[in-house]
């Protein structure tokens, strides 16, 4: 099967599972299926423990040691990255595939100038003379936000804030221009206003550079009015898909429902300086050590009917643009 044109990276029927030496096989990501258009903002969006980083990792192809491929495809630009030599890998992340880790202050190195740790991007992938990856450098820290970037060049990290630190790290990630750009939860240690301000940053190096980006968080507040699309993500899989605007005005999966509910209900009580406790989805997520056969979120859906219990539904369309993986919708 081809790849349409607008999409960079096409994920088919991806399966990871985790086997630790002292426990049961984890299913971590279980039959995902996801396509990312090209210059578009796509927001995966869950819970904690749903399967985001995992696909994060797969697509990158730096899954920890007890994980597996267990089935699919990832194809990015019409190449099959889970059957390429890790020689080639090496050459796509980086310059092609670029991802922003959750902690800028553990993915940065002390004792190195932030400037050098940007140039060795540069330097691991471009053909540039000392000098000109110094320029090149100065170019990119101005590019996300710096007023004086040959003083910041020469700074360490323990003399940046968090939000100085954290656009270091994604200069660091545009360095090459990269066609896609993953960033596995890059705003969560940030308060609101740098959030805000980092989230614009990636809109505007979106529309400079002409890049993909999935982004990736547990909070459907930062996805509003920056992605196109969110895929929603639920023990493993994805049970919604949409564009944002719609998604947010019309959930259609209980679980997308229960999780914009949820955030509505903690914007008010955190606004309102509530002293109860916040609101909260009842219930728990299956063991993805022991998964049920039926539909994963059925246990704590409060519209399931028989057949939820008996076998997954599979992926419906119920109007253009939108898919939904819920006996509601289809059987």
């Amino acid at each position: 099967m081809e790849v349409p044109e607008n999409i960079i990276l096409q994920i088919r029927e991806l399966s990871v599972t985790y086997s630790p030496a002292t426990a049961n096989v984890i299913q971590a990501l279980d039959g995902v299926q996801l396509g990312i258009r090209r210059g578009e903002v796509l927001g995966v969006l869950g819970e904690s423990g749903c399967g985001k980083t995992t696909l994060a990792h797969a697509i990158s192809g730096l899954l920890p040691a007890p994980a597996r491929i267990a089935s699919g495809e990832i194809l990015f630009q019409g190449r099959d990255l889970l059957g390429l030599p890790e020689s080639e890998l090496h050459a796509i992340r980086g310059r092609e595939i670029s991802k922003i880790p959750q902690d800028p202050a553990l993915s940065l190195n002390p004792v190195l100038r932030v400037g050098s740790q940007v140039a060795e991007v540069l330097r691991a992938h471009l053909p540039l003379k000392a000098r000109e990856r110094r320029d090149t450098v100065c170019e990119l820290l101005s590019d996300v936000g710096f007023d004086h970037p040959k003083t910041i060049y020469d700074t360490y990290p323990h003399q940046l804030s968090g939000g100085q630190r954290q656009r270091i790290v994604i200069a660091q990630a545009v360095a090459c221009r990269p066609a896609l750009l993953i960033a596995d939860e890059p705003t969560s240690k940030l308060d609101a206003p740098l959030r805000a301000e980092i989230s614009a940053l990636f809109l505007r190096l979106r529309q400079q550079y002409g890049m993909a980006i999935l982004f990736i968080s547990h909070d459907p507040t930062v996805f509003a009015k920056f992605a196109d699309r969110i895929a929603f993500m639920y023990a493993g899989n994805i049970v919604e898909l949409g564009n944002s605007a719609e998604v947010f005005m019309r959930p259609l999966h209980p679980y997308t429902q229960a999780l914009l509910g949820l955030a509505r209900a903690s914007s008010v009580a955190r606004g309102a300086m509530a002293k109860s406790r916040f609101p909260k989805i009842e219930g728990a997520p299956p063991d993805p050590a022991n998964l049920p056969v039926g539909c994963r979120f059925e246990p704590r859906c409060s519209d399931r009917m028989q057949v939820c219990a008996l076998r997954r539904p599979a992926a419906f369309a119920p109007e253009a643009a939108r898919s939904v993986n819920c006996f509601i919708y289809g059987k």
